[in-house]
């Protein structure tokens, strides 16, 4: 067992001097972030099922921290200690160990301790060149080191925004709908909801005080809350002020003016999510679904399409490429673009790599605004694994 396991180190040693040769060799500087993060940094961004899985403590000064669940998020944090404008172009690229408690029990495609060897790119403005970049430098690192039964995956959350778009839906129903996708097991049920509403009335605000609150008269609408919270001996306490229970009791009136999810949008919907297969082809499953929409626009289309092509010219062949609209909605950070790359000895389930567009995570480590922003990260005891190696 010993013998054995001083192999598998060995392996994943020399996998990983061969990877980062790659990513150096392609002008990605070698960066090391630290492994120890700030926990609400994390748990703000990553999304429902990974911040359930991650390792949080409490030190002895009551800072609440964290065993970084992946790397891109300390990378982000970084990139802001080393540049004062965050929109400065860099390149990094890392490997080092990331951390998640597994619910159904570590195992080898699956331990509690992995080791990411990723890049990302930060102030990139050809957004799709970017993007066809890291995914061929990726597929690039994984056959230098042996395996080339791959196959790749592609998602993309803003091609969603855009069908949410295209059928005309009113800025509340966007927002909520945006948020829905990002929970995959309960989507399709929510959609079922929407069709008679977003929620249901409330029994513990009075609906004469909702109806009264108006956007374009907050005076007013603060002194009618004001009146109901002196009226139920409700007192202000901590942080929140009048103005932000106001806002909070407008956003709920919006909502239960807002009429139920029109029907046709909910079709297409419910078509675009249905729609997985072949890249080339999914590509023109799309454009025909968006020209039935009330608001078509071609701009979506473009970008998919340009973002193929450029994938072919960087010589990934597309016959191993398929898309699947549902994909991509575990790690709630992305904003475009997702990609895994699969060996089929694993499964789906265990991907040996994956990435994707983040443009809002470097606004949630402490930028003042967006930064387009792209990576993707190697699991190198899943590639050992699926070269037919082992790993401890």
């Amino acid at each position: 067992m010993a013998a054995e396991t001083t192999r598998s180190l060995e392996a994943l040693a020399s996998h990983a001097q061969t990877v980062m040769s790659v990513f150096t060799k392609a002008g990605y500087d070698a960066v090391a972030p630290a492994i120890i993060q700030p926990a609400d940094v994390f748990l703000d961004v990553i999304g429902e099922s990974l911040r359930a899985r991650t390792y949080v403590f409490t030190d002895q000064d009551g800072a609440e921290l964290c065993l970084r669940p992946d790397i891109t998020v300390p990378t982000c944090r970084l990139h802001l200690e080393r540049h004062a404008d965050p929109m400065t172009p860099a390149r990094y690229c890392y490997n080092g160990p990331a951390f998640r408690f597994q619910p159904q029990g570590a195992t080898v495609a699956h331990p509690r301790e992995f080791r990411q060897a990723g890049i990302e790119r930060f102030g990139d403005k050809s957004r799709e060149v970017a993007e066809a970049e890291t995914v061929a430098i990726i597929i690039k690192a994984i056959e230098k080191v042996g395996f080339k039964d791959w196959t790749l995956r592609l998602g993309d959350i803003g091609l969603f925004s855009s069908v949410l778009d295209a059928t005309g839906v009113s800025p509340n129903w966007k927002t909520r709908l945006d948020d829905a996708f990002l929970r995959p097991l309960s989507f399709r049920d929510a959609l079922k909801s929407f069709a008679v509403g977003v929620r249901p009335p409330s029994s513990s605000i009075p609906e004469q005080l909702l109806s009264s609150l108006r956007r374009d008269d907050m005076e007013a609408s603060e002194a009618a809350v004001a009146v109901y919270l002196e009226e139920e001996a409700i007192e202000l306490i901590g942080t929140r002020s009048l103005a932000d229970i106001t806002e909070h009791l407008l956003i709920v009136a919006d909502e239960r003016r807002e009429p139920p999810l029109d029907a046709r949008a909910i079709e297409i919907i419910e078509r675009y999510s249905g729609i997985s297969g072949p890249a080339i082809t999914a590509g023109e499953k799309i454009s025909a679904l968006i020209k039935e929409a009330p608001n078509s626009s071609g701009f979506a289309l473009e970008t998919y399409d340009r973002r193929l092509a450029l994938l072919a010219n960087a010589g990934i062949d597309l016959d191993r490429v398929t898309f699947s609209a549902e994909f991509g909605r575990t790690l709630a950070y992305y904003t475009g673009l997702v990609f895994e790359v699969n060996a089929a000895t694993l499964g789906a389930k265990s991907p040996i790599a994956g990435g994707g567009r983040y443009d809002g995570l470097m606004r949630a480590a402490g930028s003042g605004a967006d930064v387009p922003a792209v990576g993707a990260a190697i699991h190198s005891e899943r590639l050992l694994a699926a070269m037919g190696g082992k790993a401890s």
